[in-house]
Order: structure tokens, then sequence, then C-alpha cells
């Protein structure tokens, strides 16, 4: 049976105590060091704000608020790969450079989304305010 990884959490409370503090840290780092994800959370927060505004329902609400969610996810993934890849080398690599862009397309896929989810939303609630739920 292989040994114990000594960098592995403990269990219970004080393993959820230490991933909250990580995941803290992580959205600190991310705050102060990524001009993109401070602009894709101030985006989300304008989103939710109408969100709640314009929803008639709760499904309309989550429906409105989960793209913009996703591009936060897709953010802080996306950072994290591009500071891993920097950690290993600044110099140009294909493999990174690809593994870059691969992080950059699932973020405009997100926003891709989330603009199609609020523009059709709209649309419809101008148009068609009767086909919502």
């Amino acid at each position: 049976m292989p040994e114990r990884n000594a960098f592995k959490g403990t269990s219970g409370l004080h393993r959820l105590k230490n991933a909250l503090k990580y995941s803290m840290a992580g959205f600190r780092a991310a705050w102060l060091e990524e001009e993109a994800f401070r602009q894709i959370l101030c985006v989300a927060l304008i989103s939710w704000i109408c969100a709640v505004l314009l929803a008639q329902n709760w499904l309309e609400l989550v429906m409105l608020i989960l793209p913009s969610a996703l591009c936060i996810i897709v953010e802080l993934l996306n950072s994290s790969l591009e500071n891993l890849a920097d950690s290993i080398t600044l110099e140009q690599h294909d493999f990174i450079k690809k593994a870059k862009d691969m992080g950059s397309a699932a973020q405009c896929a997100a926003q891709t989304f989330l603009c199609i989810v609020w523009i059709t939303y709209l649309v419809m609630r101008l148009f068609h305010p009767d086909s919502l739920p």
C-alpha cells in the first residue's frame, strides 16, 4: 500500500476549513493579479443585478446567472493554467502556446454562451413575453 501524501490535507471539518482558506487565497490572487478575472467578475456582478431586476421567477433568475458564473469558473481555470505554464518556462513553446490558446478558447466559448443566453432572453422578453416560463 502506498504511503499517504504528506501534502494531502486532513479530513473532516479541518479539511473543509483548509479548503475554504485555499479557495479564498485563490480568489484573492485572481483579483489582485488577473485583469481579465476582475473584468469578468465586474460584468458578472452587473449581470446578476440585472437578472434580479428582470427575472420573473426563480428559474429565469438561475438561467440568467449561470452563464456568468460559468465565465468566472472558466477564467479561474484559464488563469491557473497560464500560471502553471509560466512557472514551467517563459520561453515560447508550441505545447504551452496551444494549452494557453485552448484556455482562451474556453473563455471565449463561455462568454459567447453568456451573450447568447442574455440576447435571446431579452429578445423573447421584448417580443414574445408569453413564451417565457
